[in-house]
């Protein structure tokens, strides 16, 4: 088998990156190519991988490449910097933190993308609600025009806060959690009570929303519409009175409860008892 010249002697260096690269971005692991990551000049991933030595960059303990930023979001960092398109889905609600993720990340093209568009028909943005209505006519089409835009300017009002009354929508919300406790032989000892380890949110995406704002974690269901109803939110903390503060400064007060329960022997030998249980409470604003 021929080997390959190397007849100079000169050592041939290694580049300091593979061709997969391996990141984990705020808990959640990304694999993409090298080029990817070089492929945006002067951004900060460009400046972190292309310089000679990998020395300086963290790692976590797996050995991928970590930075400290907003897991979820950093999908669409990835997917602009592949082919320098912005594609979002319909009614994307963090438009606001990706904008913020991009100026992190040095890419202006995508912070421009991202910034709100403000012209003389819609101050309100591409955010905004929009009205296109048909060109008036000489005719008795006017009172038709004015009443489609009469709508349009009520609907516009009903989405800004304050405006038409106190701009709070009615709805329920249910926050729900399951805890654990230990006790011993006697009830008076050890007894560990009410382990929290998640509060879950259930109900409209928009109440929730406005109820817990930057304390509700929506990694799991990024991209739910605000009239669309989800179960798979959950609090950033795990004290329950937080929440009911929240909820009863929302204007939200209990309207149901329920839980249930269970019990296993911790040990053989011991009579250490382990209780589980779920607990549902229901809230409504009118």
């Amino acid at each position: 088998m021929a080997l390959p010249d190397n007849s100079s002697g000169v050592p041939v260096e290694e580049p300091p990156f593979p061709e997969i690269v391996e990141l984990n971005v705020g808990g959640q692991v990304y694999i993409t190519r090298y080029s990817t990551l070089t492929s945006v000049p002067d951004s900060l991933l460009w400046e972190m991988f292309s310089r000679k030595s990998t020395k300086g960059l963290a790692r976590d303990t797996k050995g991928r490449f970590f930075v400290d930023r907003d897991g979820f979001l950093f999908r669409y960092i990835l997917d602009y910097m592949r082919d320098q398109q912005l594609v979002l889905p319909d009614h994307f609600p963090e438009r606001g933190r990706l904008q913020r993720e991009a100026e992190f990340f040095n890419l202006p093209e995508l912070v421009k993308q991202l910034a709100p568009r403000i012209s003389k028909q819609n101050s309100l943005g591409d955010e905004g609600c929009q009205s296109d209505p048909e060109e008036s006519s000489p005719s008795g089409d006017t009172a038709r025009n004015l009443a489609t835009l009469g709508a349009a300017a009520a609907a516009c009002a009903s989405l800004v806060p304050g405006a038409g009354g106190e701009g709070k929508r009615s709805g329920f919300i249910t926050i729900g959690y399951r805890g654990s406790y230990t006790l011993g032989r006697d009830s008076q000892t050890d007894a560990k009570f009410r382990r929290v380890a998640r509060i879950m949110v259930c109900g409209k995406t928009s109440l929730a929303k406005e109820v817990f704002g930057e304390t509700l974690n929506e990694s799991r269901d990024p991209d739910r519409p605000p009239e669309r109803y989800t179960s798979r939110y959950y609090l950033k903390f795990t004290f329950l009175e937080q929440a009911f503060d929240k909820l009863a400064d929302a204007g939200f007060h209990m309207v149901a409860c329920n839980s249930t329960g269970t019990c296993a022997f911790a040990h053989e030998q011991t009579d250490d008892k382990i209780w589980t249980s779920y607990t549902e409470y229901v809230f409504y604003r009118e």
